[in-house]
């Protein structure tokens, strides 16, 4: 009789398994909970205790750390002298084996958790077993995932695993374990010697899973991947990672790091009171409105700058009607990005089947961490997630803003959070009239903004200017007054505040302080 070793956590799909493998007249070993679960099901079990002739002891700690266990696993069917000990010590080989893990992850997420709710969580038994079947996958088929269970009771009804689906299980289990063990390696080194957590962990591990291999980089002359973080795919809703993409060429390198500045930019509005629309270039924003449509808050926002939308990367907070997409059809466009598309909107893009269509759904999940890669290291950062409350703003000019100005400074401030520093943008109704990015200067910043009004015929007369970073000079005010400005936002704090807020008031400007800086480089 053959003989599969059922032992999990994640109890998802495991009594079908079980039942399948029963049928196929596989004995079935398993411990404790899963193995009450299977009794309970009907399903003839054989406790790992009752088979290996060892109590399990230390409050579960040990149950399958047993000869019998690991003799069954680990030997290979193909070695005569490992067929030869297991017949001379009565052990059995383990042909499957269905393993997951104790929930550290979930645990340690949890707001209450204790350090010894984290100790007890680091399972021991589970890992080594994974391991050792891996290691043999030549001879034993491992499932770490419940959505491989039928790919696995399909193969056995058709006479077993074949190489190539045991290689990838195998590969699956060491990515898993992998994972596992750099979680709690994270959670431990991010402690104090009190036990408390301590910040960043002084020994980061992380896991990315490749989601497709591109034709090069940012230039033809690198080689590039996309992954997507590790884990459970649920965290990763509202975030450009869990992309579906319709239609349209594969994505490339430029598309998903331009689609992600268009996505983080166009969730950051309310999607209840206003659609929004972001229209990216070379990760900057080019144009960006609200409006009561989709279509309103497009035509706003190539109105900013028809030139740089050429090509560019169009993204909804709201799904895509058929006028919005008749809208965006007329130019050429590279990426369209929306919670959903309406059919009407769906049928009009396929015949421009080059246009990539990605439905992301809207989710307030942010990434943990924020890496940048230098040489030889890594620079880690929390996520720029900070939303400047009404309430947060101070007016440190005599006169204050009208509330339509107020308006127009909060949608401003809101787009220059994601604009490449130095950053000022122009706004007036829902929309922005210029935008000047990167720049090694605040002033040529703000003059570039200024011009790109000028080109696309706009007017800056009654404008509200957002600054990324303080003014350190009056010179940067004066530039974006002069171009039409009549109110100002940005975070403060420099050593010439009172020199740039006198310049405010001698030049009647509402000026408004967010304590708050939006540096992106």
């Amino acid at each position: 009789m053959k003989t599969a070793l059922i032992s999990v956590s994640d109890k998802t799909g495991a009594v079908a398994f079980a039942r399948g493998l029963a049928a196929l007249d596989y004995r079935i070993l398993s411990t404790g909970g899963t193995a009450r679960l299977l009794a309970a099901e009907g399903l003839t079990v054989t406790e790992v205790a009752d088979y290996t002739g060892f109590p399990e002891i230390l409050d579960g700690r040990v149950k399958t750390l047993n000869p019998r266990i690991h003799a069954g696993l680990l030997a290979r069917h193909d070695v005569p002298a490992h067929m030869k000990a297991l017949a001379e010590h009565g052990i059995d080989r383990i042909e499957v084996i269905a393993v997951n893990l104790y929930p550290f992850e979930a645990t340690v997420a949890n707001a209450d958790c204790t350090f010894d709710d984290a100790v007890e969580n680091i399972d021991i038994g589970g890992p080594a077993m994974l391991r050792a079947s891996a290691k043999n996958h030549g001879s034993v088929t491992v499932v770490v995932d419940p959505a491989d269970y039928t790919r696995v009771l399909d193969a056995e009804r058709a006479g077993g695993a074949d190489a190539a689906l045991r290689l990838e299980l195998a590969r699956k289990v060491f990515a898993h374990t992998a994972r596992y063990d750099g979680m709690i390696a994270n959670y431990l080194s991010s402690l104090d010697a009190q036990r408390k957590p301590a910040g960043f962990p002084l020994v980061l591990t992380r896991q990315w899973q490749q989601v497709q291999t591109m034709r090069y980089g940012e230039n033809p002359h690198q080689g590039a991947a996309f992954y997507r973080d590790g884990g459970d795919p649920a965290r990763l809703a509202g975030l450009i990672a869990s992309y579906r993409q319709l239609q349209g060429k594969e994505l490339s390198y430029n598309n998903i790091a331009d689609a992600d500045a268009a996505w983080e930019c166009v969730r950051s509005f309310d999607v209840a009171t206003e659609a929004a629309c972001v229209i990216i270039k070379h990760a900057n924003p080019c144009g960006v409105a609200v409006g009561a449509t989709p279509t309103e808050a497009y035509t706003k926002a190539f109105q900013t700058d028809p030139t740089s939308a050429f090509g560019g990367i169009i993204a909804f907070n709201r799904p895509v009607d058929e006028r919005a997409a008749v809208a965006v059809a007329k130019q050429f466009v590279e990426v369209v990005i929306a919670p959903s598309f309406e059919p009407a909107a769906k049928a009009l893009f396929a015949a421009k089947q080059n246009v990539r269509l990605l439905e992301v759904p809207l989710g307030n999940a942010h990434n943990d961490y924020d890496f940048k890669r230098v040489g030889g290291g890594l620079l880690v950062q929390t996520p720029d997630v900070k939303d400047v409350a009404r309430s947060e703003l101070v007016v440190v000019s005599k006169r204050g803003p009208t509330e339509a100005e107020m308006n127009d400074l909060r949608f401003a401030w809101r787009v220059a959070k994601f604009v490449k520093s130095n950053t000022i943008v122009f706004a007036k109704g829902g929309m922005t009239l210029g935008v000047g990015a990167g720049q090694m200067s605040r002033v040529d910043s703000a003059r570039i903004a200024a011009i790109k009004a000028k080109e696309a015929g706009l007017s800056l007369a009654g404008s509200a200017a957002a600054s990324d970073a303080f003014f350190p000079f009056r010179d940067g005010l004066d530039v974006v007054v002069d171009a039409g400005a009549t109110c100002v936002i940005h975070p403060g704090g420099s050593m010439r505040d009172a020199e740039v807020i006198a310049a405010a008031d001698e030049r009647n400007v509402a000026m408004v302080f967010t304590g708050t800086r939006h540096f992106r480089h």
